[in-house]
């Protein structure tokens, strides 16, 4: 029957998860198309890190400590949120806090 349903017409991955599904007579396999659907086709995320990771850490920094290299490489890596972020909030918070934090040790 899967033979016969797929050949008919041409079909998309998630249509032929759907039919495995509905047959039900390969829960084995549709456990492991899924997990194929799911997984990248590359890891290019992983390239992009040690990419940014190897401009950060060069002869001049390399005395830095790991604290420092992991939040520079952070900052770098996941450079679209930090464009994202509003400093002027982060900035009020911070001072807003500190102020709450003075008068309690006062």
């Amino acid at each position: 029957m899967l033979h016969v349903s797929l050949y008919d017409e041409a079909m998309t991955p998630i249509q032929v998860l759907e039919l495995v599904k509905d047959m039900s007579c390969y829960p084995n396999f549709y456990i492991a198309y899924r997990i194929l659907l799911t997984t990248p086709v590359t890891v290019s995320s992983g390239e992009k890190s040690f990419s940014k990771l190897k401009l950060l850490k060069n002869d001049l920094r390399s005395s830095m400590s790991q604290e420092r290299l992991n939040g520079l490489s952070i900052l770098c890596i996941e450079n679209e949120i930090l464009e994202s972020l509003n400093f002027e909030l982060i900035i009020n918070d911070f001072a807003s806090s500190t102020k709450a934090r003075k008068k309690r040790f006062m």
